[in-house]
C-alpha cells in the first residue's frame, strides 16, 4: 500500500508538471498568434517570460517526482541515473532562470 501511495503521489507530480508545461506553451502560442493576426501589443520578451517562469516551476516538479520515485527504487544504478537526471534539470533550470534574469532586466 506504501509502495502504491509513493507511486500516486510521484505520478501527481509528474503529471501536474507536464500540465504546467502544456499550459505555458497554449498561453504562449494564443499570445504569439493574437500578437501577429490580431495585432495586440504584447511583446514577444513578455511572451517568453511568461512560458519560461512556467517551464522553470515544472522542472522543479519533475525533480520532485523522480526524487520521491527513488524512494521505491533505491537501487545504485536508479540513484545515479536520478543524479544525472536531476543533474541535467538543474543545469537546464538554471540557464532558463539566467534567461529570466536577462528577460526581467530588459522590461
Amino acid at each position: 500500500m506504501y509502495t502504491e501511495i509513493v507511486y500516486y503521489i510521484s505520478y501527481s507530480l509528474a503529471l501536474f508538471g507536464a500540465l504546467l508545461v502544456f499550459y505555458g506553451g497554449i498561453r504562449a502560442a494564443i499570445k504569439v498568434i493574437s500578437k501577429e493576426l490580431l495585432r495586440r501589443s504584447y511583446e514577444y520578451n513578455d511572451i517568453r517570460l511568461d512560458f519560461t517562469n512556467k517551464i522553470v516551476l515544472a522542472l522543479e516538479f519533475f525533480i520532485a517526482a523522480d526524487l520521491i520515485k527513488s524512494i521505491m527504487q533505491p537501487t545504485l544504478s536508479d540513484v545515479v541515473v536520478l543524479a544525472v537526471i536531476v543533474g541535467i534539470r538543474t543545469v537546464v533550470g538554471y540557464s532558463l532562470n539566467a534567461e529570466l534574469k536577462e528577460l526581467s532586466d530588459v522590461k
